[in-house]
């Protein structure tokens, strides 16, 4: 069974990397539980999102949501060059206020069934000028510097959002937009908590059992039960972030039984539930 794994760990309200690789070979699916910014700056690079392949160009940006699996898949072995932008969803909801909501440039990219948003003039924009403050502070160990990260990150984020509601934009189209699979994949987030097995799933679009295994995992990489199983514990995740105990979080995420929640979530985190949230009870203070 092919599968695909949790990446990478936030303690904080958001991390930057400015990375350059070569010759990264094949990238395995994957997911985080914090949303992610990527800014693409060179190389030969395509993105795959949910099911949604993008190709990218310089400078477009690239939103992944918490919980939303993906890779990038590099076209041949050319420098691979990116800012990457780790961000807390708490972080993001503490700023998610009707007048000031941060989380905008995710929405609005959801509103336009895409994840890769392209500025007319990147490099002239506010957008990259903030970006440049950040990345030229990393690692400074002047006065207040990590104060001022947080300053400089607000900026970045006001900008980003302003540019997507410019007209300066504009939104990339995925490869398989209108592909049988793309409507598989909405149709299982749109019914997470809903009986999805493999034969409901293909009576609902009129195609076998077979061909919907065969063309899921081939188009997206992964299993249609392991897809399944991936975003529900992302969804109990969720509900146990917010205060509802590990066996009503399970059930709210649409998982039959406790013990298969459990099963799935210590193969998946490694841990138990109750001894993440105790984890992550000590980290933040």
């Amino acid at each position: 069974m092919t599968e695909f794994f949790k990446k990478g760990y936030l303690y904080s309200d958001f991390k930057i990397f400015h990375l350059s690789d070569s010759n990264l070979g094949e990238i395995d699916f994957h997911y985080h539980d914090f949303h992610k910014i990527l800014i693409h700056l060179a190389g030969n690079t395509s993105y795959s999102i949910e099911g949604q392949n993008y190709d990218l160009q310089p400078d477009d940006i690239v939103f992944v949501n918490a919980g939303e699996v993906h890779r990038p898949i590099f076209n041949d072995n050319s420098v691979y060059e990116r800012i990457i932008i780790y961000i807390s969803k708490d972080f993001l909801a503490e700023y998610s206020k009707e007048n000031n909501d941060l989380s905008y440039c995710f929405v609005n990219a959801i509103e336009n069934d895409t994840h890769v948003l392209r500025l007319r003039s990147f490099k002239n924009s506010p957008v990259a000028a903030s970006i440049n403050r950040l990345i030229n502070n990393l690692g400074n160990d002047a006065y207040a510097n990590e104060l001022l990260m947080q300053v400089l990150f607000l900026e970045f984020m006001i900008e980003l959002n302003r540019a997507t509601l410019s007209d300066e934009v504009e939104y990339i189209s995925t490869n398989y937009a209108g592909s049988t699979v793309f409507s598989i994949i909405q149709y299982i987030n749109q019914h997470l908590t809903e009986d999805l097995s493999v034969d409901s799933i293909s009576e609902q679009f009129y195609i076998s059992r077979y061909y919907l295994m065969h063309t899921f995992k081939q188009e997206t990489g992964y299993t249609v039960g392991n897809y399944i199983t991936i975003k529900r514990l992302s969804l109990a995740q969720s509900f146990i972030n917010t205060g509802a105990s590990i066996v009503e979080a399970a059930e709210a995420a649409g998982f039959k039984t406790y013990s298969t929640f459990l099963r799935a979530y210590k193969k998946t985190y490694g841990t138990s539930p109750r001894k993440k949230a105790e984890s992550q009870a000590s980290l933040s203070f």
